[in-house]
C-alpha cells in the first residue's frame, strides 16, 4: 500500500478517528444514558467527573471512606462498594470507568469485559507483559460488542495527527529511528516501612488487592492534589512501573500513533542497577520492529530520568522538553512534544521536493472529546475508539518488555505470537507478576 493511501485509510477506517456530526445526538435520549460504575471514585476520577456526568453513575467503588464520601456527594444515587469484584456483580451496570492504582487495572479490565461491560481505563492498561497480553486477548475476543478506551487523553491533541502525517508521508525521508523520553526522576530505594495498622477509613486489604502484602504507610496516600497520588506509589514494582506506566504511556503514544507498530523482535535496556523493589529512575530501552508495508525495519528507544538521546543540532536543547519524541529519517528529523513539532530537513538532498503534503481531504479531522468518543462507541460502533485495548495493549506490552530486558541485563529476542523470550528462558519470569492466593487475573 502506498504511503498516501495508508494515511487516508487510517483516518477514514482503521484508526477510528471520525466522530460523525450529530452521531451523539441521533442516539442519545432520556433512556439512552449509560449506567457507569466508577471504580476508584475520587483522586484522578474527580478530575474527570465532568466528562461522564451526562451519564448515570450507578455505582462507586473506593477503598478510602473519606474519598468515597466526596464521590457520593457528587453521585448520591450510586451504590457504594470497597471491593470492585462485588461492584461488578451489580446487574444494571453497562460500563466501568477505572481510576484505581495501576496494579488493579488488568484485573478489573478483564473481569469487566468477561461480564459484557464496556471499559474506560486510566493508564496504564496493565502492569506486566503477561497482564497486557491477557487484557488485549480478552478485548480482541469481544471487540465487535465492547467499546474500550485507554486513558492517554493527550491523543486527542491535533499535534498527534499532524506528527503522524509528516512521518508517514515522508517529510523526514525514510523513517529509521524513533526516540522518546520522559524526565521525571525518583529517589526511592525500597517499599515504605510499616506505620502500624491502617486507620479504619482505609481498607488496606483491598488497596493491596492481588499483589503481595506490604505494611500500611500513610505516605502512599499523601497526594498534594487530585490525580497526583500515583507519584507516591507507582515507582514500587508491586504497585506500578514508575514512568513506564505513567508519562511513558502518554509520550510513547505520540510515537506509537506514527510508526504503525505491532510488537518488537529484540529488546535491550540499561540504566540504574536493578532493584527488585523499585523501578529504575534512569532507564534506556531499545526495541527493534520489523518492516511494514510502508516503512522498513526501525529502532524505537525509550529514555527515562536523566537520560536523553543525542541532539540532532547544536542549536537545540531538548532538556527543555520534559516529555518528547524525536523521529530520525534519511532526510531530516522531526521533534515533537504533545502540542507542537519542529521539522529539521538537515540531511543531504533534503530539499523537500520529495515530500508531498496531504490534500485537505486527506488530513485527519478534529478528534473531538476523548471521553465522549468512548461514550459514543458504547452506544453505537464499539470499534470507534482510537486508544482501544488492542492499540494500547501492544504499546504497554512493548514498554514492559523494556523493563524485563533491564532486569535481565541481556538483549532479548521475543516471539510475539507466543509472548515469550526465546534466547533467555529465565527472562520469561520477568514478564509476569506474583499474586496473592485467591486472586485470579482472568476471572
Amino acid at each position: 500500500m502506498k504511503r498516501r493511501n495508508f494515511i487516508q485509510s487510517s483516518v477514514t477506517a482503521g484508526a477510528g478517528l471520525l466522530i460523525l456530526p450529530g452521531y451523539m445526538q441521533s442516539i442519545k435520549g432520556a433512556n439512552d444514558r449509560l449506567n457507569i460504575a466508577l471504580i476508584g471514585a475520587h483522586g484522578r476520577a474527580s478530575q474527570l467527573y465532568h466528562h461522564i456526568n451526562t451519564e448515570n453513575i450507578v455505582a462507586i467503588c473506593d477503598v478510602h471512606a473519606d474519598k468515597m464520601s466526596l464521590a457520593a456527594a457528587e453521585f448520591p444515587g450510586a451504590k457504594r462498594y470497597t471491593d470492585w469484584r462485588k461492584c461488578l456483580e451489580q446487574k444494571d451496570i453497562d460500563a466501568v470507568f477505572i481510576c484505581t492504582p495501576d496494579h488493579h487495572h488488568a484485573f478489573i479490565n478483564i473481569w469487566a469485559m468477561n461480564r459484557g461491560l464496556h471499559v474506560f481505563c486510566e493508564k496504564p492498561l496493565a502492569d506486566s507483559v503477561e497482564e497486557a497480553r491477557e487484557v488485549r486477548k480478552t478485548y480482541l475476543a469481544n471487540r465487535n460488542k465492547l467499546a474500550t478506551q485507554h486513558g492517554t487523553q493527550r491523543h486527542a491533541h491535533e499535534n498527534f495527527a499532524r506528527v503522524s502525517e509528516l512521518v508517514r508521508n515522508g517529510a523526514i525521508g525514510e523513517l529509521k529511528v524513533v526516540q522518546a523520553w520522559g524526565s521525571r526522576t525518583h529517589n526511592e530505594k525500597g517499599y515504605r516501612p510499616s506505620e502500624g495498622p491502617p486507620p479504619p477509613t482505609i481498607d488496606w486489604e483491598q488497596w493491596i488487592g492481588p499483589v503481595r502484602m506490604h505494611p500500611y504507610n500513610s505516605g502512599y496516600f499523601s497526594a498534594e492534589r487530585p490525580g497526583s497520588n500515583c507519584l507516591n506509589w507507582n515507582m514500587f514494582l508491586d504497585f506500578g512501573a514508575w514512568q513506564i506506566g505513567d508519562m511513558g504511556a502518554h509520550t510513547m503514544d505520540l510515537a506509537w500513533q506514527a510508526i504503525d507498530a505491532d510488537l518488537p523482535i529484540t529488546i535491550e535496556a540499561t540504566g540504574d542497577s536493578w532493584n527488585p523493589e523499585v523501578a529504575p529512575s534512569d532507564h534506556h530501552a531499545t526495541f527493534t520492529f520489523p518492516a511494514t508495508n510502508w516503512r522498513g525495519e526501525i529502532t524505537l528507544e525509550w529514555f527515562q530520568g536523566t537520560l536523553k538521546p543525542e541532539i540532532p543540532h547544536s542549536a537545540l536543547d531538548i532538556t527543555r522538553i520534559g516529555h518528547g519524541v524525536m523521529f530520525r529519517g534519511t532526510k531530516g528529523t522531526l521533534i515533537a512534544d504533545f502540542t507542537s513539532r519542529i521539522l529539521i530537513p538537515d540531511r543531504e538532498g533534503a530539499d523537500m521536493t520529495y515530500y508531498n503534503a496531504p490534500d485537505k481531504n486527506m488530513v485527519a479531522p478534529e478528534f473531538g472529546n476523548f471521553w465522549a468518543q468512548w461514550i459514543n462507541a458504547c452506544k453505537g460502533d464499539p470499534m470507534k475508539t482510537t486508544c482501544n485495548f488492542d492499540y494500547a495493549g501492544r504499546m504497554i506490552e512493548t514498554l514492559y518488555l523494556g523493563l524485563a530486558a533491564h532486569q535481565s541485563g541481556k538483549k532479548l529476542h521475543y516471539d510475539s505470537s507466543e509472548g515469550r523470550v526465546t534466547n533467555d528462558p529465565i527472562a520469561n519470569d520477568f514478564l509476569r507478576k506474583e499474586y496473592r492466593s485467591g486472586w485470579v487475573l482472568n476471572g
